[in-house]
């Protein structure tokens, strides 16, 4: 059998000294996270930001600056995943739209609201990208390149 992680996106949307968090339904219970997902066939990390971000909150999303990349396994049985969350500009908000499946709904909320909820978070991620945020770290979006052949499937 061959080992792979798999592979999401996040979003770090701040407002006003405010994160924007999902509160969705998990395996574990009703948990918050980040905008985030897993990235699809044919899609670069960029797309999938932007498709996870507009599906999960109803706004549009374009990130500038790569955040981090993460390594994560709760434990040793569990399965891994390798993380690329983005800082952006959100825009154009669509109130109306459905939200993801398992999406209960979308929360502004301070540093000091999250830690509230830290036994609540989907994982350490989503607190840890906000300190990282928080911090200045910035890294350009050109250190990511995509070699999609989508004409050839």
């Amino acid at each position: 059998m061959v080992w792979k992680p798999h592979v999401t996106v996040a979003a770090v949307i701040e407002q006003n000294q405010r994160f924007l968090l999902v509160e969705e339904h998990t395996p574990n219970g009703i948990e918050f996270n980040q905008p985030a997902g897993h990235l699809e066939a044919n899609e670069d990390l960029l797309q999938a930001v932007s498709r996870e971000v507009k599906e999960e909150t109803g706004w549009s999303f374009e990130a500038e600056f790569l955040l981090s990349v993460q390594l994560w396994r709760k434990h040793p049985e569990a399965s891994t995943y390798l993380r690329f969350c983005f800082i952006g500009r959100h825009y154009s908000h669509d109130p109306e739209q459905a939200l993801d499946e398992g999406i209960i709904q979308t929360h502004w909320l301070t540093r000091s609201e999250i830690a509230e909820r830290q036994h609540r978070l989907r994982s350490p991620l989503v607190s840890g990208c906000i300190d990282q945020y928080l911090s200045g770290e910035r890294y350009p979006l050109s250190l990511l390149h995509a070699f999609l052949d989508t004409e050839h499937g």
